[in-house]
C-alpha cells in the first residue's frame, strides 16, 4: 500500500472516528442528565414542573430493558412488535416523503417561472402550514375515507402535507439562487426556459432542497404517527402509542421505549437523506476535479 493511500484512508478514518465518538459523548451527557435529573428531583422532593418518579421518569436502564421483555406474559419481546410497527409506519412516512417532495419541488419550478402566481399562491402555501396537523388529520382520513381511499394512503397523505411545504419553500429559494451572470450567458446563447431549468435553476437549488428535504423526512414520520390515530390504524407506531399509552401508570417504560423507537425512526430516514446529499452533490461540477 503506497504512502497516498495510506494518507487517503487515514483522511478518512479519523473524520469517522472522531464522529463516533462525538456521537458516544452526546449520548452519555444526555444519559447523565437525564439520570442526574432525576436523582436530585427525588431527593430533594422538589415538584415542579412536575413530580419526578420511576412513573414519570423511567431510569433508562429500565427503558432500554423493556424492549426485551414480553408484553403479555409468554409474548414476544417488546422489540418485536415494535419493530414491525416502525417498519409500517416508514412506508407510510416514505409514501407521504416522495408525495410531498415531487409536488413541493413542482410547485417551486412553476413559481419561480410566473411572478404573478407567485405573489398570488405564496402566502395561502404559507397559511396552509398555520393550520394544527391534528386539526387537519381527522377531516383528512374521514375525507379520503368515505371516498374508499384505504386508511394508510390517507396517512401518506398527511405526511406529504408536512413534506411539501419546507420544500416548495426552499426550492424556490434555491432556483432563484443561480448567479444572475450565469443567466445572463444563457440567454446570450438564446436557451430555452427547460434549459435555463435543468442545466442553471436546479444544480443551484440542490443544497436548498437537501436541506428541505432533511427537514422533511423526520415531519413525515411526525405526520404519519399523528395520521394513524383517527385513522384507527392499529399496525403502526400511532397506534402503538395509543396502547401504551392506556396502560402508562402501570408500565410507563413501554410508551418510552416507542417514543425511542420513533426518534431512532426519524434518524433513520435524516441519515438516508443525508447520505443521498453527500453522494448527490459530490458529483456536482465544483466537486469534479
Amino acid at each position: 500500500m503506497t504512502a497516498v493511500a495510506v494518507e487517503t484512508r487515514q483522511a478518512r478514518i479519523v473524520p469517522a472516528l472522531g464522529r463516533l465518538a462525538t456521537f458516544v459523548l452526546v449520548v452519555a451527557v444526555l444519559w447523565g442528565a437525564w439520570e442526574g435529573y432525576k436523582w436530585l428531583w427525588e431527593t430533594m422532593g422538589w415538584t415542579w414542573p412536575f413530580v419526578v418518579d420511576d412513573t414519570t421518569m423511567p431510569h433508562i436502564h429500565d427503558i432500554l430493558n423493556a424492549f426485551r421483555e414480553p408484553i403479555t406474559a409468554g409474548g414476544p419481546a417488546l422489540i418485536h412488535p415494535l419493530l414491525a410497527a416502525a417498519w409500517f409506519t416508514a412506508k407510510e412516512a416514505l409514501a407521504g416523503f416522495a408525495l410531498g417532495a415531487i409536488f413541493g419541488f413542482a410547485l417551486a419550478v412553476v413559481l419561480v417561472h410566473s411572478r404573478l402566481l407567485e405573489r398570488g399562491l405564496l402566502p395561502y402555501v404559507v397559511a396552509s402550514q398555520t393550520v394544527p396537523i391534528l386539526a387537519i388529520a381527522p377531516m383528512v382520513v374521514i375525507g379520503l375515507g368515505s371516498k374508499g381511499v384505504e386508511g394508510w394512503k390517507a396517512v401518506s397523505v398527511l405526511a406529504a402535507y408536512l413534506t411539501f411545504f419546507p420544500v416548495a419553500i426552499n426550492s424556490l429559494r434555491g432556483l432563484k439562487s443561480a448567479d444572475p451572470r450565469a443567466f445572463e450567458l444563457m440567454d446570450s446563447y438564446a436557451a430555452s426556459s427547460w434549459s435555463v431549468l435543468w442545466r442553471l435553476r436546479v444544480p443551484a437549488s440542490l443544497p436548498y432542497l437537501f436541506t428541505a428535504l432533511k427537514i422533511s423526512a423526520t415531519a413525515a414520520v411526525i405526520g404519519a404517527i399523528i395520521g394513524e390515530t383517527p385513522a384507527s390504524i392499529q399496525e403502526g407506531l400511532g397506534g402503538a402509542i395509543v396502547n401504551f399509552n392506556q396502560y402508562y401508570s402501570l408500565q410507563p417504560t413501554a410508551l418510552w421505549a416507542t417514543n425511542i423507537v420513533c426518534a431512532v425512526l426519524g434518524l433513520v430516514l435524516f441519515g438516508l437523506v443525508a447520505l443521498t446529499e453527500r453522494l448527490v452533490l459530490r458529483r456536482a461540477p465544483e466537486h469534479v476535479a
